[in-house]
């Protein structure tokens, strides 16, 4: 009962400071709404209605008329950059720049801001000038990471590389770096200059030792230069790389085997793409070894090839091969059924085998060094998104 008494007497006290805080706030709000000029209230009004371009007039309007209102032309601009509306951004930002009164950090931002919109809406050489302009500013390492972007969409692989390494050290950007230099020598074995090729590759290597495309490259090289055992012994380097990227050397290292005058090296080439496949086992992996058997060797040991593989790791592009080995081999009478089993599951497989992005998800049929998405670099393992679903 005494506590009950004490709940009530209190009641009133509670209600009453309530009060009065409600209302104190109420009256700092409409001191500060006050405050504001009316072509603030006026922008809000159009940007509600959906009339941005009228409430980006107002919205200049009120920065104009208060300073205090520059925060919000930041964040509106922010808005409808990411909304895709660039133009509307990049408006907003100019008059801002423009404008009397701003300190040098303000300019600054409004600048890097103007830069952001440009790179969002495809300008790059008007990006790369901004963003060279706030080099050595307190904008530095923004403008290092937005020009290291610009530079990867126009390909200059050469400013990439003296970007990347200008970066703060709190990222290691060998991969990256490493990654530039096979682009520049992919881009040099294009028009034939073999030396140039070769360098950048080393350098690549020399950034770093476990990149995977430099020995994939130079034994394209390699192979180009009709030097298959050279080529050989380069993608081999793989498996000590990353073995995980056997699988986009396989078919290559067939073609090299095949090439060389020595009796027997295609059955080495066989032997050595079954171990790849009973140790680093993928369905990549399986579809070369598979091919490479079935044409090698017949559709009977191709079908006891996958049929062991089946009985490893159970997968519908394995039993897709098997049904396929079985077409081969079996009689005209019964073909007609097994292409009809085969033809459901390969629909299907097409569906499911896509490479997937480690870093955003986005799934590509083909693979991809640098994500198309996010943009990141070696993100793509070579492994489908079937066996994502079946990893524990």
């Amino acid at each position: 009962m005494e506590v009950e008494l004490w709940w009530l007497l209190a009641l009133p006290a509670f209600f009453i400071l309530g009060w009065l805080a409600a209302r104190i706030d109420i009256r700092h709000l409409l001191r500060e709404s006050r405050r504001l000029p009316r072509s603030y209230f006026q922008g809000l009004n159009f940007l509600l209605n959906e009339q941005p371009d009228k409430a980006i007039e107002a919205f200049l309007e009120a920065a104009r008329v208060d300073t205090e209102t520059i925060d919000l032309h930041y964040a509106l601009g922010s808005l409808f950059r990411r909304r895709g509306e660039t133009d509307r951004a990049i408006r907003i930002h100019q008059n801002l720049i423009e404008r009397d009164g701003l300190s040098q950090r303000q300019r600054l931002h409004a600048l890097a801001e103007l830069g952001q919109d440009y790179l969002k809406a495809g300008l790059l050489d008007r990006a790369e000038d901004i963003f060279v302009k706030l080099r050595g500013t307190e904008r530095d390492e923004e403008a290092l990471k937005a020009l290291l972007e610009v530079y990867q969409q126009e390909k200059e692989w050469a400013k990439a590389i003296a970007t990347a390494q200008a970066m703060p050290t709190d990222h290691l950007w060998q991969k990256e770096i490493a990654e530039f230099h096979c682009e520049q020598a992919a881009g040099e074995m294009l028009h034939g200059r073999i030396e140039e090729a070769r360098e950048q590759l080393r350098q690549a290597l020399a950034v770093n030792r476990k990149c995977v495309r430099a020995a994939i490259l130079e034994g394209d090289l390699a192979l180009s230069e009709g030097k298959p055992e050279e080529a050989i012994a380069a993608w081999t380097r793989v498996e000590q790389q990353d073995p995980v990227y056997l699988a986009l050397v396989a078919d290559k290292l067939m073609a090299a085997y095949r090439q060389t005058d020595q009796a027997g090296r295609e059955e080495a080439g066989l032997q050595l793409l079954r171990g790849y496949l009973e140790q680093h086992s993928s369905l990549d992996m399986l579809e070369a070894a598979f091919q490479a058997e079935l044409a090698a060797a017949g559709p009977e040991s191709a079908y006891k090839l996958v049929r062991d593989e089946l009985r490893r790791n159970p997968t519908l592009l394995g039993l897709d091969k098997l049904l396929q080995a079985q077409i081969v081999a079996a009689p005209p009478e019964k073909r007609a059924d097994l292409e009809l089993v085969k033809n459901l599951i390969h629909n299907h497989t097409r569906r499911v085998a896509r490479y997937r992005c480690d870093s955003c998800g986005f799934k590509a049929r083909q693979f991809h060094w640098r994500c198309p998405a996010c943009g990141g670099w070696e993100t793509y393992p070579p492994k489908r998104t079937e066996e994502f679903d079946l990893d524990p």
